[in-house]
């Protein structure tokens, strides 16, 4: 029977785990609690002054920071936060919450588990490569592209509540990321290094893939350099942009065809660095991944002409070209965390569900023309679909455009931040705002509205007030009003009909 080791952290707290390496890793060796609900990580030899004040605020004053506000317990759900510092043996460790059994593969890799991945940790990079879902992993565990926009909307939002806390985690990547692609959450991990400007510096330059351009091109000066650029927000900023991409589009934005040196280290500095240039640039195509030289494995999603962004919907879309275009070679041109999250809620309210049973990805960004199809397995869609376009005042009686809209499928919901602007789905939001207050339905030929919990559920075009209960058809041209409150909202009927 393996031995318990029984310490006290920093904070007074009882800290139990059992005396054998579970495992390790570039720094750390793991131990697990008897009772599995938390990890001790103790780092290897010595730690010098710097890194103990870093794992005391990150596990003191920076989580109360984060947890010990508004939305707090939602947050922890978004991150495997350190809770204490611990010492044992002359050894710096600290308490992590172990990983929910959502982050461990339920089903494994092809015929049977060929790979022996069952029971291990989700790691994204074998959800982020079209090769590598299709060759190897069990198609229950790949999800489809709502639950990947879900999962990128989730690490949008843990990265915009640590930038907001000042932190940049310095080394964003697929490694440091766990999701489940199944059930559309995520988590970041390995907090331990993140970066506090001015006090505490980066530890690491970053996982490859992920490193900022700047970083890499000057990564052969000296660490004193003025010139040397290090990790921060805004190459977190970047490594955001090549993770929602790659969870989305199963490739990398940078890795095309073209050939910068015949040295190949030399080449994947330039290609990673200075000469940096995404695949789908609308001006330079010197980059463009050829479809014919890929394998049938990475098909269709290496094929950029079949696939190309723009399928991501319009507020994705202007997000990828300012994050690959300006933003390679002008940090400050880059995407924040925030801009992200939005334009993620705002693609999710244009998400039609495919007609094709048989369609890997199942869901698709509705694009606004007159014969909308699925864009993974072409399928279209027949019938009447309306769109509802979202408008909102801030002067009674006066209503201005949202840019934003709700493609409606039976079944859709219609949920408190769609009648009011002023609130935001993130963690900040009550629970009484969670629930839905209305939902759709397609009933003999025609499309409605049912009412659920809108007190002022008003159609403005019959000068109808249509109660709790009851519903209102969504006629083409039609205005209905969802609230009358500051920020209520009106929504103006489109009605697409495709043959």
């Amino acid at each position: 029977m393996t031995e318990v080791v029984r310490i006290k952290a920093l904070d007074g707290t009882l800290v139990e785990f059992e005396n054998e390496v579970r495992a390790s890793g570039g720094m750390k060796d793991v131990y697990f609690s008897p009772d599995r609900r938390t990890v001790v990580a103790f780092f290897r030899g010595q730690s010098d002054q710097a890194t103990r004040e870093r794992i005391e605020v990150i596990t003191g004053a920076y989580r109360e920071k984060i947890f010990g506000q508004e939305g707090g317990d939602y947050l922890k759900g978004l991150f495997r936060w350190p809770t204490a510092m611990v010492e044992w043996n002359g050894r710096l460790g600290m308490v992590i919450p172990f990983y929910d059994s959502n982050y461990f593969f339920e089903h494994g890799s092809k015929n049977g588990d060929m790979l022996g991945i069952k029971g291990k940790e989700k790691d994204g990079k074998w959800f982020a490569s079209a090769s590598n879902r299709a060759r190897f992993l069990d198609s229950r565990e790949l999800g489809d592209w709502r639950t990947h926009l879900q999962v990128c909307l989730l690490v949008s939002r843990a990265v915009r509540r640590m930038h907001a806390a000042g932190l940049a985690h310095s080394d964003l990547s697929y490694k440091n990321v766990l999701i489940d692609p199944t059930s559309g959450r995520a988590c970041l991990i390995d907090i331990d290094g993140l970066v506090v400007p001015g006090k505490f510096p980066p530890e690491v330059v970053g996982t490859p893939d992920f490193i900022a351009p700047e970083v890499v091109a000057t990564a052969n000066l000296d660490r004193t350099n003025p010139a040397r650029k290090l990790p921060s927000r805004s190459t977190d900023q970047h490594a955001l942009a090549v993770l929602v991409y790659m969870y989305l589009f199963y490739r990398h934005p940078l890795r095309g065809d073209k050939i910068h040196d015949v040295d190949p280290m030399v080449d994947e500095e330039l290609a990673m660095g200075s000469k940096a240039l995404w695949v789908e640039n609308p001006t330079d195509t010197s980059n463009r991944i050829d479809p014919t030289k890929a394998r049938t494995a990475e098909l269709p999603w290496k094929d950029t002409t079949r696939i190309p962004h723009t399928i991501a919907g319009p507020y994705l879309s202007a997000l990828f070209t300012r994050a690959f275009v300006q933003g390679l070679s002008d940090p400050t041109a880059r995407p924040t965390a925030d801009e992200w999250e939005t334009a993620l809620v705002r693609t999710m309210d244009l998400l039609q569900p495919c007609r094709n049973p048989s369609c890997e990805q199942k869901w698709f960004v509705f694009d606004n023309t007159v014969e909308p199809k699925c864009p993974f397995c072409g399928t279209p869609f027949h019938g009447m679909l309306p769109v509802l376009n979202l408008y909102s005042s801030s002067v009674e009686g006066s209503f201005r455009p949202d840019d934003q809209r709700l493609m409606v499928y039976s079944g859709q919901s219609l949920f408190p931040w769609h009648a009011n602007r002023n609130l935001v789905p993130n963690e900040k939001l009550r629970a009484e705002f969670k629930k839905r207050v209305g939902y759709f339905l397609f009933h003999e030929e025609a499309w409605y509205l049912v009412n659920e919990a809108l007190p002022e559920l008003f159609d403005a075009k019959t000068k109808t007030a249509i109660p709790v209960g009851g519903r209102v058809e969504l006629v083409d041209g039609g205005q209905i009003l969802l609230s009358k409150e500051n920020g209520g909202r009106l929504v103006v009927v489109q009605l697409v009909h495709s043959t």
